[in-house]
């Protein structure tokens, strides 16, 4: 276990926002939370997932709903507490650490204001290894794990606990529902999990990657250098597009940000064309009309000068894009994961394709 320092908050953040693959809500808020706790003398310890005992209880965390309505929720210490206390008041028993169900965008940082504000580590795991939109698409649902209780609060006093669903997608539907009646937008404390459960089931040394990622690009930058190509050249990612935003499409929808938007080529890409269409994430991509990109893998729009990655609802005509793509774990490309996070898993009728197959 180790101190999360000071310098590693701004990494983090950037990291976390490109692994969100557009979702996962701007991180901004939560790291100029996240820095002004530290400046008032907070810390966040980061636990290493082997260092859980078995019998450890583990809190998940996110906040719900579409990004779009997340610029008007500011994020808040106290509220991303209130369902973790809720449910562990319910189970009788206190939580040992906390995690993030997704290292994607805001995301990424929501444990590190749970652990300052209840005194506990944050685990080097997460549940997607970047973020998606429903509930089901995790790692612990790819295990088969319970995926009840859940806790979900706001703004004023309503904390909401559903004990128990006949499914994952049962409990993606129930909660989504509180999520909506709620204003889109809540924060959640998921199934909790033993620390074996972690070990096991859960995406590991994530936040660690999230800041590895951060820091190459902050790099970049100093020396002057390209971000977008210096982040792909670590992280074995492909540039898939380079262009201008031309047209986009975007509504908030039963707790989503669906929509799609449009690219005209620069440069080398200058006579082709790219669309790409988004549940909260990025989930595939057309070049003149030939799908080139889809999840499970990291579709991450960057900007191509900064490298800070661009999120759908921060999509803007006129934006300069590398449409970029990263590598997934492993256990999203497997049989069982593509079933519930594959393209087919939210409607496309094609078969997974990997932007990294020559």
């Amino acid at each position: 276990m180790r101190t999360l320092t000071e310098d590693e908050i701004e990494p983090l953040a950037t990291g976390a926002w490109i692994l969100g693959a557009g979702g996962g809500g701007s991180p901004y808020d939560g790291f100029l939370n996240l820095r002004e706790l530290y400046r008032q003398g907070t810390t966040v310890e980061l636990m290493q997932p082997d260092e859980l005992a078995d019998d450890d209880l583990v809190a998940v965390v996110s906040t719900m709903g579409a990004p779009l309505v997340g610029q008007e929720r500011l994020a808040d210490p106290e509220l991303s507490v209130k369902p973790v206390l809720a449910l562990q008041d319910y189970l009788g028993e206190a939580f040992r650490a906390v995690m993030p169900v997704e290292i994607g965008g805001g995301n990424g940082l929501e444990p590190f204001l749970v652990a300052a504000g209840m005194g506990i580590p944050v685990v080097d795991a997460d549940a997607m290894g970047r973020a998606f939109p429903e509930a089901q698409m995790t790692s612990f649902s790819i295990h088969e794990l319970p995926m009840f209780p859940l806790a979900l609060g706001d703004i004023r006093d309503n904390a909401v606990i559903v004990t128990r669903a006949a499914s994952w997608t049962w409990m993606e539907r129930l909660s989504r529902a509180v999520c909506t009646a709620l204003g889109s937008t809540a924060p959640t404390a998921k199934a909790p999990r033993t620390g074996r459960e972690v070990k096991d089931c859960a995406i590991l040394h994530s936040v660690t990657k999230a800041i590895r990622i951060g820091r190459t690009v902050h790099e970049a930058r100093v020396r002057h250098d390209d971000p977008v190509g210096a982040l792909l050249d670590a992280e074995d990612g492909r540039l898939l597009f380079q262009g201008k935003i031309t047209d986009i499409n975007r509504r908030t929808t039963g707790g989503f940000l669906r929509g799609d938007a449009v690219l005209d080529g620069i440069g080398p890409d200058a006579e082709s064309r790219f669309e790409i269409a988004f549940q909260n994430e990025y989930l595939m991509g057309w070049r003149d009309g030939e799908a080139t990109v889809m999840v499970p893998d990291i579709i991450c729009l960057m900007d191509s000068e900064s490298g800070e990655a661009v999120g759908t609802e921060t999509l803007r005509y006129g934006q300069r894009i590398s449409v970029t793509a990263l590598p997934a774990p492993d256990i999203l490309s497997s049989q069982k994961g593509l079933e519930i996070v594959g393209p087919r898993a939210f409607g496309y009728d094609t078969d997974y394709r990997s932007a990294f197959d020559d």
